[in-house]
């Protein structure tokens, strides 16, 4: 096998393993993982804005707020306007929403996460390096991604 045959098959089993772990966490938990993600971040950081959990999930703002809306209509999450400025609105997870985030299946960054940084600092940036040429050889560098492993978030 000649080595662009190579490359393409590793690229091809990453897409895959994201792929497959984003159809394990809608199975297993009814969640994308940006679902997940906000789910998360709410839990972490408690009552929290809009626009705080959008950055503190990569997130643009309207996307986080669809996103939202969503988590809200299925009753994980409630917003709560501030007592302080009532132009301000809080998210906070309700107790459903807590119980589902317990049980859901950990995000595959944070696996990859705790992987990439057991790795010398030589080795990871080599691996940032090859990866953001990757990116750039297939005309992706241009695209605005978080670093948030789904296969679809058009979905979420």
């Amino acid at each position: 096998m000649e080595k662009h045959d190579e490359v393409l098959v590793a690229l091809r089993q990453i897409i895959r393993a994201i792929d497959m772990h984003s159809k394990r966490l809608i199975k297993e938990a009814g969640l994308t993982a940006p679902q997940l993600l906000l789910l998360k971040g709410i839990n972490e950081l408690g009552q929290i804005s809009m626009r705080q959990l959008a950055n503190h999930t990569n997130m643009s703002q309207a996307t986080a707020t669809t996103i939202m809306d969503r988590l809200e209509s299925r009753g994980l999450v409630q917003r709560i306007r501030s007592q302080t400025d009532k132009r301000k609105v809080h998210a906070t997870l309700t107790e459903q929403g807590q119980l589902l985030l317990a049980q859901a299946p950990t995000p595959l960054q944070v696996h990859f996460i705790q992987r990439f940084q057991a790795l010398e600092v030589w080795e990871q940036t080599l691996l940032l390096s090859s990866l953001q040429r990757i990116s750039h050889m297939m005309n992706a560098s241009g695209i605005n991604a978080a670093p948030v492993l789904s296969v679809n978030p058009l979905t979420d």
